[in-house]
Parts: structure tokens; C-alpha cells; sequence
């Protein structure tokens, strides 16, 4: 009987082991959702004191392959709201994830493709992005990358969205395949959007580029500098990674 007993702690204590093991990986898993024939979902991987170190979307190739091609349909056909770990450490709010089956304003956008907004503000705030006079009341110059610009009207419910003219496709004459772009409403820097076309995530599996950095912030918290694609394991994720503090200023 008392070799059952240990033996019955032992296991008790492995499985106590394992949860604190999970618990202590520092993944903090948010919100899965349903595209189309898959899911997508985010996490966040922080240190022992909260400091972020990345904040991702994923996208299992279930969804990946089943997502629709379709050249009569310009704009986006799906739109989730992806809601966050409430301990990711950073300033974002929640994402939002588009698919484009044929793109979308801009011809240089006209490719089968993903935004991935990373919002700074609530989904009521965004559903609410709808005035005219606030989508053209442009955050100071010191708040967005240097350069960078906002070509084409706002966007309503998502906000004016800010290009980087040296990106390859606006200033190299080259096929869009990945941009990052800045968003804002109200004078405030509301999100920040890798953008991604699906054939270079179906011929990608490790990609990072910098992240244009802005002069001053509207809010203090760890921001990304680092943009990253890696496909692995049946899934892809869009990181957001190597986060430095800074101060509202």
C-alpha cells in the first residue's frame, strides 16, 4: 500500500512538474479563431518579468491552403478580430487579420494577400474610425518613420494608412511581396500592419526585415523592431520580435 502511495505522489508531482513547465515556457497563447478550413491564433513569449520578447499570429496550413483566389472580389472577404493574452507585455491591443482574395486599392496591391493589423486601440475604437475630418487629422510628423507617407484616402473602420516610399514595390519597381505599413486616426498612431502576399508565405520559411522605427512615441511600452515569417511544423507565424522600451514623449 505504501508503494502505491509514493508511487501515486511520484506521478502527482511529475504532472505538477510539467504544468509549471508549461507555465514557465513563457508562451501566452490568445484567441484562436476559424479561416476558412483552418484556424488562426496568437501568443505572446515573455520573460520571467514580463518583458515581451515576441508577439505573433499564426496560421496553420489547414487554413493556409484552403483560403479562396478569387479575381472578381477586390478588398477583404474574411475579417477577424484576434484577441490578445492579457500578459503580452506591450502597448498592442488586439490584430486584426484580412484576407484580400484578388488584393486592393493601390495596383501595386492587386495580389492575393494578408494584412495583419496590430492595434494599438480597443475593436469598438477601430469600428468607430468612420469621420473624415479624424482620418485626414495626421498624427505630429515625429510620430511616424521618417518619409513615410499616406498616398490614397483613409480607410474606414481600420484608419489612414502610412507607406514607406523606399519599400520595393513604390520605390524599386518590383512585385509586392511584403510591406510594413503604419497606421493612424485622430492625430494618434493607431496600428502597426505587416502585409504579406500568400506566394511569399507558401515559398517562405524564414524571412526578417527591420521595422521602421518613428522618431518619438505616443505611448510608453515595448515596441517591435524586428518583422519575421517563419514556417514550420504545419503553421506560420508573423512575429513581431526584438522589443526595445521606450517613453511617451
Amino acid at each position: 500500500m505504501k508503494k502505491v502511495f509514493l508511487s501515486c505522489l511520484a506521478v502527482a508531482a511529475l504532472a505538477t512538474a510539467c504544468k509549471k513547465d508549461k507555465e514557465d515556457d513563457g508562451i501566452k497563447k490568445g484567441s484562436v479563431a476559424q479561416l476558412y478550413n483552418g484556424k488562426a491564433w496568437t501568443w505572446a513569449q515573455v520573460k520571467a518579468d514580463g518583458t515581451p520578447e515576441k508577439l505573433s499570429i499564426t496560421i496553420n496550413d489547414e487554413a493556409l491552403k484552403s483560403v479562396p483566389i478569387n479575381s472578381n472580389h477586390t478588398g477583404h472577404e474574411n475579417h477577424l478580430v484576434l484577441s490578445l493574452h492579457e500578459k503580452h507585455g506591450t502597448p498592442f491591443n488586439h490584430v486584426l487579420l484580412d484576407w484580400n482574395p484578388s488584393g486592393h486599392e493601390g495596383p501595386m496591391y492587386m495580389f492575393p494577400h494578408f494584412d495583419f493589423h496590430y492595434y494599438f486601440v480597443t475593436p469598438a475604437e477601430v469600428d468607430a474610425t468612420t469621420d473624415e475630418t479624424k482620418m485626414n487629422k495626421f498624427p505630429d510628423a515625429a510620430y511616424m518613420p521618417a518619409g513615410h507617407i499616406a498616398p490614397v484616402p483613409g480607410v474606414p473602420k481600420m484608419g489612414m494608412h502610412w507607406l514607406d516610399p523606399t519599400s520595393p514595390e513604390l520605390g524599386g519597381g518590383k512585385p509586392f511581396t511584403q510591406t510594413f505599413i503604419y497606421g493612424s486616426y485622430d492625430g494618434k498612431v493607431t496600428f502597426m500592419e505587416p502585409m504579406i502576399t500568400k506566394a511569399f508565405i507558401d515559398t517562405t520559411t524564414n524571412f526578417s526585415r527591420a521595422i521602421p522605427q518613428p522618431a518619438k512615441y505616443q505611448r510608453s511600452g515595448y515596441y517591435p523592431t524586428k518583422m519575421s515569417i517563419k514556417r514550420h511544423d504545419g503553421v506560420t507565424d508573423i512575429i513581431l520580435e526584438e522589443f526595445v522600451q521606450r517613453s511617451a514623449s
